[in-house]
């Protein structure tokens, strides 16, 4: 597919098939994203990839820790303000209502949203899990980039007859991703991101988000 129907069909799936995605397939969709933009050509960006049994092993761990409440988990970084002003907290609001409409969970079944925020904790399903990270000692327009490069892995996965979902869930269990990969901690972990094969039936799935036009975010001068 070109780019504008690859953007256009991008969405943030939260159901995926046990279709295995093959390692190949991985490292070339990372290898094609790597092509994404970075100031002085810095590439910033650094991925861990899991899957089958280490995957599975994080998953566990995680839920297990979420269950018991063993301990506090946050995040190495602040993602979300305290306090959300308009048109923030509008939209992140319908989002979740839209959502929750759609698997028939009123708001007051409390235990039904956990449930459901849970499985992010599962890669909704998804054969493959990603962990993005970037070196502690650089700073925001790294950040930036790295950003650029996470979209590109989207984008390319589209291509490929992939889907995904970014997760800005996994950060507060740094911890735990530690425990089952490599990521040192001189790099902070910004996201995770599930990849594999939509299950275009699951009602989850069915979900699309609005999107405000440039009229409402762009100013445009000397036209």
């Amino acid at each position: 597919m070109d780019v504008i129907e690859a953007i256009q069909t991008r969405r943030s799936a939260r159901a995926f098939l046990p279709t295995p995605v093959a390692k190949e397939t991985a490292i070339e969709i990372l290898n094609l994203a790597a092509r994404a933009p970075s100031g002085t050509n810095m590439q910033p960006w650094k991925v861990y990839v899991a899957a089958g049994a280490v995957r599975e092993a994080l998953t566990k761990e995680t839920l297990e820790a979420i269950a018991t409440k063993a301990e506090v988990y946050k995040s190495e970084f602040k993602y979300y303000p305290d306090e959300w002003a308009e048109p923030y907290k509008s939209r992140r609001k319908k989002v979740g209502l839209d959502l929750y409409g759609l698997l028939g969970l009123a708001k007051e079944n409390k235990e039904g949203m956990r449930k459901q925020q849970w499985r992010n904790y599962e890669f909704f399903g998804a054969p493959i899990g990603l962990f993005f990270a970037i070196d502690k000692q650089l700073e925001i327009g790294s950040w930036f980039d790295c950003g650029m490069f996470v979209g590109n892995v989207m984008l390319v996965a589209r291509a490929k007859g992939l889907h995904s979902c970014p997760q800005a869930s996994w950060p507060p269990f740094h911890r735990i991703i530690r425990k089952h990969l490599p990521i040192p901690i001189s790099e902070t972990i910004m996201c995770g991101m599930s990849l594999g094969y939509v299950d275009k039936v699951a009602p989850e799935n069915q979900l699309k988000t609005e999107r405000a036009p440039a009229s409402e975010f762009a100013e445009f001068f000397g036209f």
